[in-house]
């Protein structure tokens, strides 16, 4: 597949700003450390994120063994806590101080066979099948037309289930982002996309799945939507 120039470059911006200053702006806010006011509300925005899929999956009763794969990992927030709960934790992000940050967490926490497998590589990169497939908050840092491949790359890595979660085009939050394009910050060095959930949903429905459940996280800061994708079970099965 060829990138084009543009998509480079988002994957360039991405990965060299989780590898600079993002990084010790985003550890800081999936940690526990103190942090200011605007990344308390992200940090516990992005842990009701982590919360709700971790309900979602033990509601099944099925997670222990099971083989999950948490495209573009962070520090572990997600990874961490399935492998705690008995799953078989392959997890994967562009940044390699990102997945560095998450292996030390990992090991202060979890015996050496549970520890989940931790790699450098973006989610296009990712080889291998698993029975569950995470993404979360990745979305963002791409347009509709790279998410749509991605999406396709992603659903041919899972076998039964795909949760994405993005920020959601809506004329309220598209009128919060602008206005927050006035005021970037210092480590506001990456663009931001917002997805229609119609967009999203074609496009998991043009690799074949089928939306089971949905939630959304709303704080001050921080707003996330949630889906669960599965495949459909054929009639007589």
């Amino acid at each position: 597949m060829t990138l084009t120039n543009d998509r480079a470059d988002d994957k360039t911006i991405v990965r060299d700003y989780f590898n600079d200053t993002g990084f010790d702006r985003w550890q800081r806010i999936y940690g526990n450390g103190e942090v200011n006011k605007v990344q308390l509300d992200i940090r516990k925005g992005h842990q009701k994120t982590v919360d709700t899929v971790m309900e979602w999956l033990q509601a099944d009763g099925n997670l222990a063994g099971l083989t999950c794969c948490d495209a573009g990992c962070g520090v572990g927030s997600l990874s961490i806590p399935l492998a705690q709960a008995g799953a078989k934790v392959y997890a994967s992000d562009i940044s390699a101080k990102m997945v560095e940050e998450a292996r030390r967490r990992a090991a202060a926490v979890l015996d050496s066979q549970n520890l989940p497998t931790f790699e450098v590589k973006d989610l296009e990169e990712l080889e291998g099948r698993y029975h569950t497939v995470i993404c979360l908050d990745v979305l963002i840092h791409y347009p509709q037309e790279q998410v749509q491949g991605m999406i396709a790359h992603l659903s041919s890595l899972a076998e039964a289930r795909l949760l994405l979660s993005f920020a959601p085009k809506t004329p309220c939050y598209s009128l919060l982002k602008k206005i927050g394009e006035f005021f970037p910050g210092p480590s506001k060095t990456t663009r931001a996309y917002l997805h229609r959930e119609a967009d999203i949903v074609a496009a998991l429905e043009s690799n074949g799945w089928r939306v089971e459940r949905r939630a959304m996280t709303k704080t001050q800061f921080y707003f996330s939507r949630l889906l669960e994708a599965v495949r459909p079970v054929a009639k007589g099965t």
